[in-house]
C-alpha cells in the first residue's frame, strides 16, 4: 500500500514542530517555506524541504492530497489558499492550523467547497511545546473529510490515558471556534491566577520564593493544572544578570494576539454573559496604558504587606486557593455557554462533554478541573450550563465565600482584582431574583418609549406620563 506524503506549507516554529510530531508517528513529511531561515532550520530538523510549491504537491500522493498550512492567521491565509486553490483538485483536503477566526474559515470553507477542496479548520493548542509532542485538536470543516484526516491528527495529538485528545467538532468555522473560546478561557485562567499573585506579593507579603512554594503546593490539588504548574516554575526563577526575582524585571506589559478580543466580542454578539473573559481583556489592555498608569502610581506599589492594616479581614493561602477555584470554574462555564450559544445558532453538533475532554492533556488550559466539567458536560447543555450542574455547582458553592473574601481583600487593599470581582458579580447576579434590570428597562421606556413587559399580564406596556 502506497504511503501517505503530508505537505506542510509553512515551516516557521509551530510548522517546523508539527512536521518533526508527525515524522515521529511514521508520516512522510514535505514541506516548503518562503523564508530562506526557516527553511534552514527545517533542514537542520531533517525535514523534507521541496524548493517551491507546485515542487511540495507533486511530492503529495496518493489522492486526496493533504496540505497542512501553518501561516500567521489574516491575510497570509488568504494568500496561501489562493495559491493551493489554483493548484488542487477536487477532494483534496486543506488543514488550516492557524488561529483563524472562525469567520473567516466559514468563508473560506464555502468558496474552497465550490471547486470541490476541502478546508479543515482546525484549532491546535498547545504552543510549541505541544506541537512538537502532542497538542490538543479541534477540527472543523466538513465531515467526511475530517474523517479521512482523524487517522494523521489522532496520531500525533496529546492523550489523556489511551484517549486522543483530538475530535471533530462541527462544519465550517466550528473547530476554529472551539479554540478561539479555549483561548478566551486562558486568557481568563491567566489572569485570575495573575491576580492571586497580586494578593499573596501585595497583601500577605509573600516574595517570589515563598509565592512559588504557595502555587506549588496548590498543583498537588484540585487546582493542579499547566498554568499553574508554570506559574510556580517562574516565581522560582532569577535573573541571571541581576540575581533578581525573574519577575521584577520582566516589564508589567502583557500582549496578545487578538483571540481573547473576538471570544468577548463573540460573547456580546451571541447575548452571552462571559464578564470574566471580557475583564481578563481588558485588564491586557489596561496593562499596556503603562502613560497613564505611569502619571497615577508614580511607581508605587506595596510591598511587604503594608496593605495589611486596611484589610478588615486578611485572607490566607488557602483562602486564595478557594477563590481562585471557584472564579476558575466560573470562567469556563462562562465560555462553555459560548459554545452553547454557537451550538444553537450556527447549527454545530457541538458536543461539550467531549471538548472538555479533549482539553484534558496537551492544550494550554488543561486541569484536573476538567474531571468534574467532564461530568457536568454529561448531563447537556442547560440554561446556566456548569453553573447549575454537578459536581461543579457544588465546587464553586463551597468555595463562594473565598472568592468573597478574596475580593473583598483586594478592594480594601487597593489591589486591582478584575477577573476575581467579575467573577463573583457573575455568580451573583445568576443566583440573585433581581439584578435590577426592571429599573433599567423603565429608564429605557421613559427616554425611548422602548416599551416593557409587566409581570402580571401579558402585552408590551408603557410608563404612565408623569404626574398622570
Amino acid at each position: 500500500m502506497q504511503k501517505t506524503v503530508i505537505g506542510i506549507l509553512g515551516l516557521g516554529v509551530m510548522g517546523r514542530n508539527l512536521a518533526l510530531n508527525l515524522g515521529d508517528h511514521g508520516h512522510d513529511v514535505r514541506g516548503f517555506d518562503r523564508d530562506a531561515e526557516a527553511v534552514r532550520r527545517a533542514r537542520e530538523a531533517g525535514i523534507g524541504v521541496e524548493d517551491d510549491l507546485d515542487a511540495l504537491l507533486e511530492a503529495l500522493s496518493p489522492a486526496p492530497r493533504i496540505v497542512l498550512l501553518s501561516v500567521p492567521a489574516g491575510d497570509a491565509v488568504d494568500a496561501a489558499l489562493g495559491d493551493l486553490g489554483e493548484r488542487l483538485d477536487p477532494g483534496d483536503i486543506i488543514v488550516d492550523s492557524g488561529n483563524s477566526h472562525f469567520g473567516d474559515t466559514g468563508r473560506r470553507t464555502a468558496a474552497l467547497a465550490e471547486r470541490g477542496i476541502h478546508l479543515a479548520g482546525t484549532g491546535v493548542s498547545g504552543g510549541e511545546e505541544g506541537a512538537r509532542h502532542g497538542p490538543s485538536i479541534m477540527a472543523g470543516g466538513d465531515e467526511a473529510a475530517c474523517a479521512r484526516l482523524m487517522p494523521v491528527l489522532t496520531s500525533i495529538a496529546a492523550r489523556f490515558g489511551d484517549e486522543p485528545c483530538c475530535a471533530w467538532m462541527g462544519p465550517g468555522g466550528a473547530g476554529h471556534f472551539v479554540k478561539m473560546v479555549h483561548n478566551g478561557i486562558e486568557y481568563a485562567d491567566m489572569q485570575l491566577i495573575a491576580e492571586c499573585w497580586l494578593l499573596m506579593r501585595d497583601v500577605l507579603g509573600l516574595d517570589a520564593a515563598a509565592a512559588s512554594r504557595v502555587f506549588l503546593d496548590w498543583n498537588r490539588g484540585e487546582l493542579a493544572s499547566y498554568l499553574i504548574e508554570i506559574t510556580a516554575e517562574i516565581l522560582a526563577m532569577t535573573d541571571r544578570s541581576t540575581g533578581a526575582p525573574i519577575l521584577d524585571i520582566i516589564a508589567d506589559r502583557a500582549g496578545h494576539k487578538g483571540t481573547g478580543q473576538w471570544t468577548a466580542r463573540a460573547s456580546l454578539e451571541l447575548g452571552v454573559p462571559a464578564p470574566t473573559i471580557i475583564a481578563a481583556v481588558g485588564a491586557r489592555a489596561l496593562s499596556a496604558a503603562t502613560g497613564a498608569r505611569a502619571v497615577l502610581s508614580k511607581g508605587e506599589r506595596k510591598a511587604g504587606g503594608e496593605g495589611k492594616a486596611q484589610c478588615p479581614r486578611m485572607p490566607d493561602t488557602d483562602t486564595l486557593a478557594g477563590a481562585l477555584l471557584c472564579a476558575r470554574i466560573s470562567a469556563y462555564a462562562q465560555g462553555f455557554m459560548i459554545l452553547d450559544a454557537a451550538r444553537v445558532t450556527h447549527g454545530w453538533p457541538l458536543d461539550f462533554e467531549r471538548i472538555a475532554a479533549i482539553w484534558r492533556a496537551g492544550c494550554i488550559i488543561r486541569a484536573r478541573l476538567l474531571g468534574p466539567i467532564m461530568q457536568a458536560a454529561a448531563s447537556g447543555p442547560g440554561p446556566a450550563g456548569l453553573a447549575a450542574a454537578s459536581p461543579t455547582r457544588e465546587m464553586a458553592a463551597g468555595a463562594l465565600p473565598a472568592l468573597r473574601e478574596a475580593v473583598l481583600a483586594g478592594t480594601a487593599c487597593g489591589v486591582p482584582v478584575p477577573a476575581l470581582t467579575s467573577a463573583l458579580g457573575w455568580l451573583d447576579g445568576l443566583h440573585a431574583g433581581n439584578v435590577g434590570a426592571s429599573l433599567i428597562q423603565a429608564q429605557r421606556d421613559r427616554f425611548g418609549a422602548h416599551g416593557f413587559a409587566r409581570t402580571d399580564r401579558e402585552g408590551t406596556h408603557h410608563l404612565e406620563p408623569a404626574g398622570g
